[in-house]
């Protein structure tokens, strides 16, 4: 599972003003409006939920709003491993032992596919992993996508071309997890090799 909000910073009630808030009522307002407005500025003013199943689908929640999902996204053929927002929260990518990684909208959940895209929607499969692939990880820009896979590779991909940019071998088995660094220059990569491997760009 993801949330929506795992890349946004949380705020405080003060700020480079210097004011004091006159009470803890008012603190807690100012925070909570700091909070919707970033919310807004990555695509929406609700917190959102993605979750993934072996059952080879994904329900797309808001917490703050419904225990009823917004949202069921089929498409994967076979379990999904893996689920994470974009920085942004316009996307969602997931990882499936169907060796594909899909991308989906992050704010209603709505499977695209490259025909549709050219009518303004953004989603696609990428595919070129020839087994499958256990975890993708997002670039801090929400412009690159890298995952992981069983077939020892790790692969970058350009979103808004929705192609692959960097094909990264190295390793001699299995590649379980991948992360990006904050700055965006440094991929490390984990595998059954038992190998910690850093790529830089």
């Amino acid at each position: 599972m993801s949330l929506s909000t795992d890349f946004v910073i949380r705020t405080g009630a003060f700020d480079h003003t210097g004011k004091v808030p006159a009470s803890f009522e008012d603190s807690t307002k100012t925070a909570l409006d700091r909070y919707r407005k970033a919310r807004r500025g990555a695509g929406g003013d609700a917190e959102r939920l993605i979750t993934g199943s072996d059952d080879f689908t994904m329900f797309l929640w808001e917490p703050e709003k419904s225990t009823k999902p917004l949202a069921r996204l089929t498409g994967h053929q076979k379990l999904i491993n893996h689920v994470s927002f974009s920085p942004d929260g316009r996307f969602i990518a997931s990882a499936s032992f169907d060796n594909s990684v899909k991308l989906w909208d992050g704010r209603d959940g709505k499977y695209v596919d490259l025909i549709s895209m050219l009518n303004g929607r953004f989603i696609a499969s990428l595919r070129g992993h020839v087994a499958p692939v256990y975890q993708c990880s997002w670039s801090s820009d929400s412009r690159l996508l890298v995952s992981s896979s069983k077939d020892t590779t790790l692969k970058v991909w350009d979103i808004k071309t929705r192609k692959l940019k960097h094909d990264l071998p190295g390793h001699d088995d299995e590649v379980y997890a991948v992360d990006w660094s904050p700055d965006g220059q440094l991929v490390a990569s984990g595998g059954k090799d038992k190998k910690v491997r850093l790529f830089g760009f």
